[in-house]
């Protein structure tokens, strides 16, 4: 293992120590984890972290269902998945494009930034629907400053794309991109976008270090240790 992947390793063990989940999150992981057992534990226990801070904080309402995004793995390979959180149940289990401007099969440059064609990392909330050049659209806000806070400006929308053709991306070694819009299957964005409208959560992974450590909304666990040791 390369020395970034340990020290990014580190930061998530260090994360899951501090949180302190309480068993009925650990049974929440553990559900989450059996439902889409393809996915990362680790990125999935960093999303719920994230939710659950961003709740605690009033940064966001309780979501009813969460989506996770772990852009560490390849175009080529489903990494998006819809969960309904009450139950741990996996409801989509998807193919999803990333920004042009963010790499080949694996992405590896995200950003903040107007014109970057990036795809972003971090949490956001998934607000209202529309129909526009792409279809039936979700435009989803940005919750961290500085990481994804223009998404909304940056017109970063969930939709559906033709482009995002599973079949076609083996054969051609990556799925299409997007300008960044996190786009899926034009067969499942109406139930994809349906079941993230309105105030869901949607967590975008990728093993990037200063990210892990500054994220606002992975720092709760952390936070709370150093206000009690100040007492």
């Amino acid at each position: 293992m390369s020395p970034r992947l340990i020290s990014v390793a580190l930061v998530v063990i260090a994360h899951m120590a501090f949180a302190m989940p309480a068993a009925s999150a650990q049974a929440l992981l553990q559900r989450l984890a059996t439902a889409a057992p393809k996915a990362d534990r680790n990125v999935l226990a960093l999303a719920l972290e994230a939710q659950q801070c961003a709740v605690r904080s009033g940064a966001a309402k309780p979501p009813q269902r969460l989506a996770v995004i772990d852009y560490s793995r390849p175009s080529t390979a489903p990494r998006l998945w819809v969960f309904e959180l009450k139950t741990g149940k996996l409801l989509y289990a998807e193919h999803v494009a990333h920004g042009r401007g963010s790499g080949e099969n694996l992405p590896a440059a995200f950003s903040n930034r107007e014109g970057s064609h990036q795809s972003s990392l971090g949490l956001f909330t998934a607000g209202e629907t529309y129909i526009g050049e792409n279809g039936y659209s979700l435009r989803m806000d940005g919750l961290e400053p500085g990481v994804n806070d223009r998404a909304r400006e940056r017109l970063l929308v969930m939709h559906g794309a033709d482009y995002v053709d599973p079949a076609q991306a083996l054969r051609q070694g990556r799925l299409g991109r997007s300008f960044g819009c996190p786009a899926v299957r034009r067969a499942v964005a109406e139930g994809v976008i349906d079941s993230l409208k309105d105030g869901q959560f949607l967590f975008a992974y990728y093993p990037d270090l200063a990210w892990l450590s500054n994220s606002p909304f992975l720092q709760c666990g952390q936070k709370t240790a150093s206000t009690q040791t100040s007492r």
